[in-house]
């Protein structure tokens, strides 16, 4: 018996066009991210982007005083750095503001206007704090009482900056400075003791 062969008429074998279309614009598009991203790449690699950041470079307890209402009083000096360590874009500070605490307590607010770096250059924020007379309780009076005994005083210094800066043809980046870390003292000498302060990656 013979076997029947099956034809395909050349409707059923032709693709469709929009199928076509499909598949071109597809590879195009994968074509384009690829030779988006070694253009990335290979920007990255000449520019070298550095990151901005703001550190803690010295500091200065000028005076402290507490009396037996347990009232205090201070001055603190503090060096603040901004450093932008990019050979081919300025950087852009704003919102700078940071907080200084003893024992839990705030006794002053560091601020900044909004200022710019520029290329492979720094700027300086010498911050001289003095405080109005703060009341404290207690266990926040004792507590200071014993640093002064010690001759060692913490304080706690937190806060940020916002950043901004071009990477070439690459775009903006927008980045958070962020600062949180201990000041430590002689109160003896109001020397400080050098620690690390920084918003750099470790």
């Amino acid at each position: 018996m013979a076997s029947k062969s099956k034809f395909s008429t050349s409707r059923e074998r032709a693709t469709h066009p929009l199928v076509w279309c499909g598949a071109i614009i597809c590879t195009i598009l994968t074509i384009a991210v690829i030779i988006g991203g070694i253009v990335t790449f290979i920007g990255y690699l000449v520019i070298h982007p550095r990151v901005p950041y703001v550190s803690v470079m010295d500091a200065h307890l000028d005076h402290i005083q507490i009396d037996y209402a347990g009232i205090l009083e201070i001055q603190v000096t503090i060096l603040i750095r901004a450093q932008n360590g990019n050979e081919k874009a300025h950087a852009s500070f704003s919102d700078s503001s940071y907080s200084l605490s003893l024992n839990r307590e705030v006794v002053a607010q560091l601020v900044a206007p909004p200022f710019e770096v520029g290329k492979n250059s720094s700027v300086d924020f010498n911050y001289v704090v003095p405080s109005s007379p703060i009341p404290l309780r207690p266990d926040q009076a004792e507590d200071v009482d014993a640093g002064l005994k010690k001759d060692l005083i913490i304080f706690d210094l937190k806060g940020s900056s916002r950043v901004r800066w071009r990477i070439g043809s690459l775009g903006s980046v927008r980045y958070l400075c962020r600062l949180d870390c201990q000041l430590r003292f002689h109160p003896l000498n109001g020397t400080y003791i050098p620690s690390r302060c920084s918003s750099k990656a470790k």
